[in-house]
């Protein structure tokens, strides 16, 4: 017998009891009686022969009393067997009743092989036999009947409880996921719509946030037809908030040091500070307006109440602005005294006692048979909490949030999120405002459960509901207003909204205008009276209050947030699946503010494109209102698509087109060197060589020099930079450039932006648009400037802004996409020629440079060959090493090693700047850029340019030989 039916024989065969017992001549019997299948007292061999077990023969003796081998019952010597004597009735039977159950047990069997089916011959077999019983033998019917109705009860009863082995995934999840996210939050902060998100965008860390840089799949048209016609939203959470309280004459005195007057309306402007509108700035140092630029800032006044002369202002800054304003603030505002508010106690609730009923007792360290194990408790320990409230991306958690001055009364705080703040851009918001907001509903007499809810006691005074009745008909005129940009610009209105979840639709729509009302109607013509004096006056004054301001209300309207389980939880208990659910006390009443943003407000073209709405929310209600949104069928943008924003506007972008700013100047350097990485990992021969290519700075614009070269050149009489060929360029030697002493001068004195609206809008007349491609007709009814004389005038802004740059922006007026950091030349008296003579032409084309440094590498390799070869002649190297010290060790092929040679003159055309953004526009139909332009520069070039060309530049890419004529704007 093989070992495998061994082993199942032995395995059939291990619960039948023993039968029979033996005895034999000359055994001794005082070691008693032995049985099948034990050891013989005197072989101490075993007997598990198939006959001694099924109790057919007796272990053989011989007469001897020795015993014998047995072969198939028989033994081997062929001596006949020798009987027992007498057996045990009690274990003889019990052996058969062993034996016969497992016959019954095989006969019965329906499992394996052992089915109906099986009784006919292969032959005989179909598939179709297991659905339909007639096409069995008659014979065969009967039993295969029971089978099935046997088969389909077993389907009905209830499936075991048997443990299922989780996958990967699951098993490596946390236990308490809460804990988990705020572990991964230490370095960088998530937003409420982190998740929503990671799951649709490419996430990457900047300033202390997780946040959506694009989304993954393709829709970059998509966006710019929801910015132009529908709506664009934004999570702009990530904005840090700045809150100051005090007398007005102290607050506006600290801020007037930061701003000037020059750059447009301050925190001092009437609109602004009635809180009507929301105001924009750009903030300096501490008197240091025109130089030391800190930044761009949105601010917004709270409303007076009364004759109070107490106010409060909100300043939102870029994260990456905030350690540059912070402190400025705290200086202006003699705020130095950190203020420790009151920590609230977390109280945890209690946990709900087992239920002895339906928790077994199960002894420790055992677990009950078919039940899957459950972690008890968790990873999460008592007392910690669920959710991280302290810190945000720009600070840890035990940093101060108030300070406040003794002598002032001015109190700062940060509200750094503590606040949720929505971008929606496009002409439809204000239609997706209106059909995701539903004012809310005043509140009857209560019994006094709603005590712990701030709007019970808010709907009490009848002067708070009188104001928010005209808010919501404020709110409601909205919806029939065409754009968005027909409201005045920054125009405020807050509002008390029901939870948007309770109106959630089941499927996501799409937002479209309504009907207009027949000219007949006289409630549509009493509507259409109010909605142009909103358009022409913009909304009230009283409509601009919001119980947002109130930190009591904020933190109330957080902690009572129905959360998502029990909000289904009361969906589920509707007597109609599906209908909407009634407003109660516990759903919450959310304070909001929606602030209107300005489209393009400079130029002539594209007037107030890319307007919207600003959403702000309390803290902790991120998610029940984007999802609404999400639902009306809007379309969700990033940080690509906020600058794409911003570049179709003509607007700088912080901080990328901020290089005068710390921040700006921080984010050149670090993107930078994001492009050095990028360039170095490809190899020499698969990466374009700049040096080549005339572009001394691919990566980095030397503003500085820039602004420095065109200095010295104005005032060494205007004569112009010189223009030498390529081929007769010297090779730059480190004694003819800069010194780190002339470098730390040029640091000191720095460079600035100009800022300043009357010289930007005398340099936009000058640089007059023209019918060419790529640009928009003047809009009707905007006269244009009155030019000045151009000679007197550059002069004088030429020596008071010596070391300025201009942000100008620049149309190709043909073919081309420009790229980042490309090249803004001046054009030679032979590319006007040219350009008249053919105007398809594009334009000139730069010959080729020559690499100096590479046959220098190539000298220093040869003569480091040439020295180990004379060490091994034993000759003097010395001499032949020191002839080539020019190279640096760590120099990249394809890159100018610092220090630069001249900016202005290093090709065959003067450079008057570079672009920081450029790209084929969707809105203009061309190629456009963005990006500055020396002052100095650009009015020598306007002074010397023909009347009828005046504005035309040359534009070229890095990596690229080709000029290309553009048309250059600046937009006031």
């Amino acid at each position: 017998m093989s070992g495998a039916k061994h082993r199942m024989r032995s395995k059939k065969m291990r619960n039948q009891p023993s039968s029979i017992t033996y005895t034999s001549t000359g055994r001794d019997t005082s070691q008693g009686p032995w049985r099948n299948g034990e050891e013989t007292p005197l072989t101490g061999q075993k007997h598990e022969h198939s006959g001694h077990a099924r109790g057919h023969g007796p272990p053989p003796s011989d007469a001897g009393g020795q015993y014998t081998d047995w072969v198939r019952g028989r033994p081997a010597g062929g001596a006949s067997p020798a009987l027992p004597r007498f057996i045990t009735a009690s274990t003889f039977a019990m052996a058969r009743a062993a034996e016969v159950s497992a016959m019954m047990k095989a006969v019965t069997k329906t499992t394996g092989s052992c089915h109906v089916f099986g009784g006919l011959p292969k032959h005989m077999r179909r598939r179709a036999m297991s659905h339909n019983t007639k096409r069995l033998p008659r014979r065969l019917r009967e039993g295969a009947q029971k089978m099935m109705e046997k088969s389909r009860q077993a389907g009905h009863k209830e499936k075991k409880d048997l443990s299922k082995r989780k996958s990967r995934k699951a098993r490596r999840r946390h236990g308490n996921l809460l804990l988990e996210f705020n572990r991964r939050q230490r370095k960088n902060v998530w937003l409420e719509t982190h998740i929503w998100h990671a799951k649709r965008f490419h996430m990457v860390k900047r300033w202390g946030y997780c946040l959506g840089d694009r989304p993954t799949y393709k829709c970059y048209r998509a966006c710019y037809r929801a910015m132009s016609q529908h709506c664009l939203l934004q999570d702009l959470s990530y904005y840090c908030c700045l809150e100051l309280q005090g007398p007005e004459e102290a607050l506006l005195a600290a801020l007037s040091r930061l701003t000037s007057k020059e750059t447009g309306p301050t925190f001092a402007a009437a609109h602004f500070l009635s809180g009507r509108r929301q105001g924009s700035a750009v903030l300096y140092r501490a008197d240091g307006y025109p130089a030391a630029p800190l930044g761009p800032v949105l601010f917004l006044w709270r409303p007076k109440s009364g004759a109070s002369s107490h106010r409060q202002l909100w300043i939102w800054s870029h994260p990456t602005l905030k350690q540059d304003l912070l402190p400025e603030l705290q200086a202006v505002c003699q705020c130095s005294e950190p203020l420790t508010p009151p920590v609230p106690v977390p109280v945890a609730p209690p946990a709900p006692d087992p239920d002895p009923a339906q928790t077994p007792e199960v002894p420790d360290g055992k677990q009950p048979r078919g039940k899957a194990r459950k972690r008890v408790g968790g990873h999460r320990e008592a007392g910690v909490p669920a959710k991280k409230i302290l810190g945000d991306g720009t600070r840890p958690g035990s940093a101060a949030t108030c300070w406040r001055c003794d002598s002032t009364g001015v109190v700062m705080s940060d509200l750094t999120m503590e606040l949720v703040r929505y971008r929606l851009i496009g002409p439809l918001s204000h239609m997706i405002l209106t059909d995701t907001l539903t004012p809310a509903a005043a509140c009857q007499a209560s019994d006094g459960t709603e005590a712990s809810f701030w709007w019970p006691a808010h709907c009490r005074e009848e002067s708070h509901m009188s104001l928010h009745q005209r808010q919501t008909e404020a709110f409601q005129l909205l919806r029939g207003l065409p754009s968005t940009a027909d409201i005045p610009a920054g125009s405020v209105l807050g509002l008390a909204v029901d939870d948007p979840r309770l109106t959630l639709p089941s499927r996501r729509c799409r937002s479209t205008p309504d009907g207009c009302s027949l000219p007949g109607d006289a409630e549509g013509g009493d509507q259409e009276e109010e909605q142009k004096a909103v358009m022409l006056q913009g909304l009230p004054e009283q409509c601009s209050q919001s119980s947002l301001w109130d930190r009591s209300v904020r933190d109330n309207v957080t902690d009572n947030k129905l959360s998502e389980q029990e909000l289904n939880q009361m969906k589920s208990e509707l007597l109609v699946p599906g209908s909407r659910l009634q407003a109660t006390p516990q759903h919450g009443r959310i304070p909001v503010l929606l602030v209107q943003q300005p489209g393009k407000q400079t130029g002539t073209e594209m007037g107030s494109w890319g307007a919207g709405w600003d959403l702000l929310l309390p803290k902790g209600w991120g998610m029940a209102f984007w999802v609404p949104l999400v639902y009306r069928g809007v379309r969700v943008g990033g940080q690509q698509e906020a600058l794409k924003h911003s570049q179709n506007k003509g607007a700088p972008h912080f901080p990328h087109d901020f290089p005068d700013c710390p921040a700006g100047a921080r984010f050149q350097s670090e993107q930078e060197a994001q492009f050095c990485e990028t360039y170095k990992r490809r190899p020499p021969a698969k990466r374009p060589n700049f040096i080549k290519h005339g572009s001394l700075a691919p990566f980095l614009c030397p503003w500085q020099q820039l602004a420095e070269e065109w200095e010295t050149i104005a005032g060494e009489g205007g004569g112009g930079a010189p223009s030498l060929p390529p081929s007769e360029v010297p090779d730059p030697q480190p004694q003819d450039l800069t010194s780190p002493a002339d470098d730390a001068l040029r640091l000191e004195r720095g460079f600035t932006v100009l800022r300043d609206r009357k010289a930007l809008q005398q340099l936009s007349a000058w640089c007059r648009p023209t019918s060419s491609r790529g640009q928009r007709s003047r809009r009707p009814g905007r006269p244009r400037q009155a030019e000045r004389p151009i000679q007197p005038f550059a002069a004088s802004l030429s020596a008071l802004q010596h070391r300025s740059l201009v942000w100008a922006r620049l149309s190709l007026l043909r073919k081309g996409r420009p790229a980042l950091h490309a090249a803004i030349c001046m054009p030679a008296a032979e590319d006007f020629v040219l350009l008249c003579r053919d105007p398809a032409c594009c334009g000139p084309q730069e010959p080729q440079h020559v690499d100096h440094f590479k046959s220098r590498m190539k000298r220093r390799k040869k003569a480091k060959m040439d020295s180990n070869s004379s060490k091994k002649l034993g000759k003097n190297p010395g001499l032949a090493v020191d002839q080539d010290t020019g190279s640096a060790p760590g120099l990249t092929l394809g890159l100018w090693p610092s220090p630069l040679p001249s900016v202005t003159s290093h090709c065959s055309r003067v450079t008057l700047g570079w672009t920081t953004q450029g790209d084929f526009s969707l809105a203009a139909g061309c190629g456009e850029a963005l990006g500055f332009v020396s002052l100095t520069g650009l009015l020598h070039m306007l002074v010397g340019q023909p009347e009828d060309l005046r504005g035309l530049v040359l534009l070229r890419n890095p990596a690229s030989l080709q000029y290309r004529f553009a048309k250059i704007t600046i937009e006031a």
